[in-house]
């Protein structure tokens, strides 16, 4: 039996202790924790430890080199086209990878958008466009090459079980020791996964607010810093947008009413706010794949982004005219007095829909596609007394009980002057900010 070159226990008293792990120490650590040498519960200990006293940007980096080496590496240097991806810590009525995919491939740049599924009150992509029939999730890596490398230049599917396999144990345990929070651990788990994917360019969408994984405007900042730092060191053009989740995104929460508003979009149209992110998100991963002239917004006007996301959606099984699911029952809720809406949280927006079926408690569970809410007003609108402000939408009227628990005292009706406007995108954070 090999004798192993370092002990589980001196490298989680030197993290209690505020020390500093070297390179081959942490190379060790995540090699032997991904072959079951490191038990969960020393790995717990540590992960505590670096909650609590943090890691250097050394230390972060090599934690995450050895999470993308757990596993394999795609390459897309054969392509012959640039490649740029979008990563989103999430939000409520984040449906913006829908329209901003083919958009972005309407420039000959190929946008590999490995996603995932919803969890909680944060909505999942491959969820949404399920509820497209026939749109399937899974595709073999010679199908993500061949659709990459031909005229659609974009997936949206599942990542593969062979990326980054450390982080997916080390994701697990850490979703169940209460270290979360760790901002080394969640930037490093991210990004295993996004270098991992082989992507050339990488734009982060960093939330902050109510409906965000992050409340705070400062941790936020620190996360998009940590994650753009350690893209840069992996020789990954990465930036991030830090953007304001205190409000839903666009006018609806769910899947199937989202993938609607997705196309609205696609087509022109659409909530000014998905709009202003969408274009934003798309300048920016354009300009990092070195075209920063790029005319995305004539691209949503004339039709071409249109033609892109029905190409995509065809190459990947689905039926870009079919019917979406449709609820079996809806409630709506009006405004009890005239004014102006100057409250929508969404954070009890989100668990509201995912009361009404929209999201999933555990990994395994089934979602409701045609469940969710669609809001009539947004904060700043001028309401009328007895104008529809939302609507719940749910197969069985018996969840919208729940529903309205989770939205007492989410919403409220007062003066223009109570209503303080908020920008949406708030900073950009560069290699070098």
């Amino acid at each position: 039996m090999a004798v192993e070159p370092f002990d589980a226990v001196d490298l989680i008293a030197a993290k209690r202790d505020r020390g500093t792990l070297t390179t081959p120490q942490i190379q060790w650590l995540v090699e032997a924790y991904t072959r079951d040498y490191v038990a969960d519960s020393q790995m717990s200990a540590l992960a505590m430890a670096i909650l609590l006293n943090g890691m250097t940007r050394q230390e972060i980096r090599d934690l995450t080199m050895a999470m993308v080496a757990s596993g394999e590496r795609l390459d897309f240097s054969g392509l012959g086209k640039p490649t740029a991806d979008k990563h989103s810590t999430g939000g409520v009525g984040d449906k913006i990878t829908l329209p901003l995919m083919p958009l972005v491939a309407c420039f000959g740049v190929a946008v590999p958008q490995l996603s995932g599924r919803g969890l909680g009150h944060t909505g999942g992509t491959l969820d949404k466009l399920e509820s497209i029939p026939g749109w399937r999730a899974s595709l073999t890596n010679e199908e993500v090459f061949a659709q990459l490398a031909g005229p659609v230049s974009g997936v949206i599917c599942a990542a593969g079980a062979g990326l980054a396999p450390a982080d997916k144990k080390l994701y697990a345990l850490r979703d169940t020791t209460g270290t979360v929070e760790a901002i080394p651990l969640i930037a490093s788990s991210i990004m295993s996964k996004k270098i991992a994917e082989g992507t050339g360019v990488l734009v982060l969408d960093v939330k902050f607010g109510s409906g965000a994984f992050m409340k705070d405007f400062a941790k936020a900042r620190e996360l998009a810093q940590t994650m753009v730092e350690l893209g840069t060191d992996a020789g990954v053009a990465t930036s991030a947008l830090l953007t304001d989740m205190n409000v839903p995104l666009g006018l609806t929460i769910g899947n199937a009413n989202e993938v609607r508003e997705s196309v609205e979009v696609l087509a022109g149209g659409g909530p000014a706010d998905v709009v202003e992110l969408t274009v934003a998100l798309a300048r920016e991963m354009l300009t990092l794949a070195g075209q920063p002239d790029a005319d995305v917004e004539a691209a949503l006007k004339d039709g071409r982004a249109m033609d892109q996301w029905r190409a995509f959606v065809t190459a990947q099984g689905g039926d870009p005219d079919a019917a979406l699911p449709e609820p079996r029952e809806t409630h709506t809720v009006t405004a009890p007095e005239a004014g102006v809406l100057t409250k929508q949280d969404a954070l009890a927006f989100g668990i509201a829909a995912w009361r009404l079926g929209a999201g999933r408690a555990r990994q395994e569970d089934p979602v409701v596609h045609a469940a969710g809410i669609e809001l009539h007003a947004k904060p700043g609108d001028t309401v009328a007394a007895g104008q529809p402000l939302f609507t719940l939408a749910a197969d069985d009227a018996a969840r919208f009980e729940r529903a309205l628990e989770a939205l007492d005292g989410a919403w409220a009706i007062g003066e223009a002057s109570d209503h303080t406007h908020s920008p949406l995108v708030v900073e950009r954070i560069g290699a070098n900010s």
